[in-house]
């Protein structure tokens, strides 16, 4: 009796230790960035949390999806792009779960679905652009390629928030040939400011000589404000040619001042002569 008794003593602390053990496995607790899709008997029921549930052993199973923005760097991928240049191109890729049945039951992996995906859409987009419109219009290209992966794993319960164009790996050869061609654009646009400095010069001076051709002195006065912008140092021996035009008023006032009379130089007194008989 005493051996019998000891037995089922065992037995109900073993059943109890069985329905302990199910009761703390049917107790689940969630936090806040994840839910709990649940399949009772294959079925599925629906997400549950954040907080703490009960899943009836057995019969129901907890499949945890993480709500949270996932950041997923996508590979390099070897590009030829719509003029024929080969490029090498990695993104990076933001996308979080908005349905975490979908998510679950109509996807076997959503994580690497959306990899594959964002992996072919950038071939496919990059392919179709020219390389200097990779280079300038990089915002306009990230939009498109955010679109097009957002409504391809729309159905998979996953919204693509951002997609960015990382880096973009040039040939050498393709980067020599664009340093040259900047180089030339440089030059190009310095020679035209040039030729624009040159022509409102040149401007300049036509309306100056209209100004000293109306008034000859200004010319005067401009050679003398060149002589004293150039004579700074006084133990310099400055060479300044002096144009005929300007001393030629000079010349002319006295050459009618001498018509006059007024200041010509007399003519020099003519000798005596001696007249023959005079004394007689």
């Amino acid at each position: 009796m005493g051996g019998g008794g000891t037995l089922l003593l065992a037995c109900v602390a073993l059943l109890a230790f069985i329905v302990l053990m199910m009761l703390l496995s049917a107790i689940k607790i969630v936090p806040e960035y994840e839910r709990g899709v649940i399949f009772r008997l294959g079925r599925l029921m629906g997400p549950r949390g954040p907080g703490l549930f009960l899943v009836i052993p057995v019969f129901e199973r907890m499949v945890r999806v993480d709500m949270r923005t996932i950041t997923m760097d996508v590979p390099a991928q070897e590009v030829i792009t719509q003029d024929n240049v080969t490029i090498k191109v990695n993104a990076v890729l933001y996308f979080q779960v908005i349905n975490p049945s979908w998510a679950v039951t109509k996807v076997m992996d959503y994580i690497r679905a959306t990899m594959q995906i964002a992996q072919t859409t950038l071939r496919s987009v990059v392919g179709q652009v020219e390389l200097d419109e990779l280079l300038a219009k990089r915002e306009k290209i990230n939009q498109k390629l955010q679109q097009i992966i957002d409504e391809q794993t729309e159905p998979w319960g996953i919204k693509v928030t951002i997609v960015e164009i990382k880096d973009v790996e040039l040939p050498q050869s393709m980067q020599r040939a664009m340093a040259k061609q900047a180089e030339a654009e440089r030059e190009k646009r310095a020679k035209i400011i040039h030729a624009e400095g040159e022509l409102q010069a040149s401007k300049a001076l036509a309306d100056a000589a209209d100004i000293i051709a109306r008034e000859p002195v200004t010319l005067q006065l401009r050679y003398l404000q060149t002589l004293t912008e150039i004579a700074v140092e006084k133990n310099s021996t400055i060479i300044f040619p002096l144009p005929i035009d300007t001393i030629k008023p000079f010349v002319e006032s006295m050459q009618a001042v001498g018509g006059n009379g007024s200041l010509a130089t007399p003519p020099p007194p003519r000798p005596t002569q001696r007249l023959e008989g005079a004394g007689n």
